[in-house]
């Protein structure tokens, strides 16, 4: 490359990481870092207000991390204070740090926004359709998420209308490539016989090969739907023989890390929470009832 032009590259960084700077140092200065402590420490590092958490050891102090990585920083700040909205002028700084990326051709970021747009979390204004948008473009570039995410959008009919097939190939794609959640959707499918012809024992037996892929650090947001699809196959007998215990404790699992997903604030499965709960109470009662008539009193 001539050296002109690498001259003209650098400027141009300099001149972009001094703006997000600024940005940045603005946001910290309107910021209720009471409220917001995480973000603030964050924001702190970026701008070179760091002096309150210069003791800190495992506090990161590489400045120029913030001018060559505005996707990832965007990413560390939705991910800041989680239980809180964020502040609306802190969504429009993670927008325009997303944005600045997209530009760059990031299909990542592309999906990121694309996926804040669908959730409507931490105070994004929801909106289908610039989801499906960012969706599209990243998935053409062959992101798998947003390949997944599309599959989605198709599946629930996001723009008024369900797709079962086009629901089906993305998901498809997703699970040839490891995908469990593409994988748990493809379940979903035969189970209720989308696009497929129904097939319940197929759908208990995807559903369990989810299962026996969990790792360590798979996601909750995973492992809790999951959970709770074969502790309702087990208690209703579809698919595998009827078993009420074994379904308390699938329940039981879903129940714990749906609890969790919800509680950091992810509140889209609040109702797969309280379906976990319902349906702990049903098999603990189906159990109830299988127990011997008598009692002994130890008193």
């Amino acid at each position: 490359m001539p050296k002109g032009t690498v001259r003209i590259m650098n400027a141009e960084k300099e001149s972009t990481s001094e703006k997000l700077k600024a940005r940045a140092a603005v946001a910290y200065d309107r910021l209720d870092r009471q409220r917001y402590p995480e973000l603030a420490r964050l924001l702190a590092l970026f701008t070179g207000n760091d002096t309150d958490y210069a003791e800190d050891p495992d506090f990161c102090d590489d400045l120029d991390f913030f001018c060559d990585a505005p996707y990832t920083v965007a990413d560390y700040i939705v991910s800041c204070d989680s239980a809180e909205p964020l502040p609306g002028f802190i969504i429009e700084l993670v927008t325009d740090l997303i944005e600045e990326e997209i530009r760059k051709g990031n299909d990542e970021a592309m999906n990121f926004l694309g996926a804040m747009y669908y959730d409507g979390n931490r105070g994004f204004a929801q909106s289908f359709e610039k989801a499906i948008h960012y969706y599209t473009v990243a998935a053409r570039q062959g992101n798998t998420y947003a390949q997944e995410n599309l599959g989605y959008c198709y599946y629930y009919g996001r723009l008024g209308k369900t797709d079962y097939e086009k629901a089906f190939q993305f998901f498809a794609l997703g699970a040839f490539r490891g995908q469990l959640v593409s994988l748990y959707k493809i379940g979903d499918m035969y189970f209720h016989g989308y696009y497929v012809e129904q097939n319940l024992e197929e759908a208990w037996s995807i559903y369990q090969r989810c299962r026996d892929g969990f790792k360590e650090n798979t996601s909750k947001r995973i492992s809790g739907p999951v959970y709770l699809r074969l502790a309702h196959m087990c208690l209703e007998g579809l698919g595998t023989d009827q078993n009420s215990a074994e379904a308390l404790r699938y329940f039981h699992k879903a129940e714990e890390h749906l609890f969790e997903v919800v509680e950091k604030g992810d509140v889209m499965y609040r109702q797969s929470l309280e379906r976990a709960v319902s349906g702990a109470a049903k098999a603990r009662e189906l159990l109830r009832k299988k127990l011997p008539g008598r009692t002994w009193d130890f008193d």
